[in-house]
């Protein structure tokens, strides 16, 4: 491997897990844009100064995260890694609030808060490479739809700068520019590709630097096909939003009742109703019990595998 482009120390304030922050931008364990571990990440991007690779090596005795990047874009990704890693996140004012909390579920999430201390919620600042593998998992299983993304990656990215093993995800003018049967040979059917064409169409727009959250979700959320649980879970990864909360998830639901009542199968309002006391920290509040809660006892057959043609 060459010498890296670029390299950078940040002094870290807080203990960092990398897995538990960076896990959630991770699409399946066969990523070929991020590999990640506890106190390691390599990751692939496209930066606004261009592709980059990105590695990160924590070093809690020292406290400090050490990056180093390769490509056009390796200034910017290291300039970035404070933000990536959730330097910015607060997670002492969701301690202070908890604190005082009584609700169904307090306990538990304090339980779950000593137990992750790692914790941060990430700004990639990539709201288009974000939002590409989130429409693939639209109505469908993840492993489905990690399949897909692996395949368009490994067809229509390219070998990510000074690594032998990542790829770059695809540019949006690759992706916008794709006829339907790249799409359906990677089992993406034209709802969800059409939907990512458009996302290419307005990338321009959705990563504009110095524009707030808030207007970026709502421009996200103008896109035909582009509803609230995309943004929800775009936001929480590229926006570093630690109140996002995805509606019209198929299990998060079940997973967050189970979680503060022991009740088996639930919905989108009572699970709004479970996390209202923890606003505005709900989307970590949901990690957390991602991280640390099981699923409910299943009732009946395991969802099945996708197929195109019935989506």
């Amino acid at each position: 491997m060459p010498d890296p482009t670029a390299w950078r120390e940040h002094r870290l304030a807080r203990p960092l897990d990398l897995a538990d922050t960076l896990g959630p931008m991770r699409r399946g364990a066969g990523d070929p844009c991020l590999r990640l571990a506890a106190k390691e990440v390599w990751r692939a991007t496209n930066t606004p100064e261009g592709p980059a690779t990105l590695h990160l090596v924590v070093d809690t005795g020292a406290a400090v995260v050490r990056a180093e990047a390769w490509g056009d874009g390796a200034e910017w990704a290291c300039d970035h890694v404070p933000a990536l890693v959730g330097d910015a996140d607060d997670p002492d004012d969701f301690s202070t609030r908890l604190a005082a909390l009584t609700v169904p579920g307090a306990d538990l999430l304090r339980d779950l808060h000593r137990r992750h201390p790692g914790l941060r919620i990430p700004w990639s600042g990539a709201v288009t490479e974000a939002a590409v593998p989130v429409t693939l998992e639209q109505k469908v299983i993840g492993q489905d739809a990690w399949a897909s993304y692996r395949a368009l990656v490994r067809r229509h990215g390219i070998p990510a700068p000074g690594s032998a093993d990542l790829h770059l995800p695809p540019t949006v003018a690759v992706l916008k520019s794709l006829p339907s049967w790249h799409y359906h040979r990677a089992g993406v059917e034209g709802r969800r590709a059409d939907t990512i064409r458009r996302l290419g169409e307005v990338a321009h727009r959705l990563d504009e630097p110095d524009v707030d959250a808030p207007e970026v979700a709502r421009r996200l959320r103008s896109i035909t096909g582009v509803g609230d649980w995309t943004v929800a879970e775009v936001a929480r990864i590229a926006l570093g939003d630690a109140d996002a909360v995805s509606t019209g998830d198929f299990h998060l639901p079940h997973q967050v009742a189970f979680a503060f009542t022991g009740q088996r199968r639930s919905d989108d309002e009572t699970m709004l109703t479970l996390l209202e006391p923890f606003r505005p920290h709900r989307g970590r509040v949901i990690r957390l019990v991602m991280l640390g809660t099981p699923l409910p006892p299943r009732r009946g057959p395991r969802r099945g595998r996708s197929s195109i043609s019935r989506i």
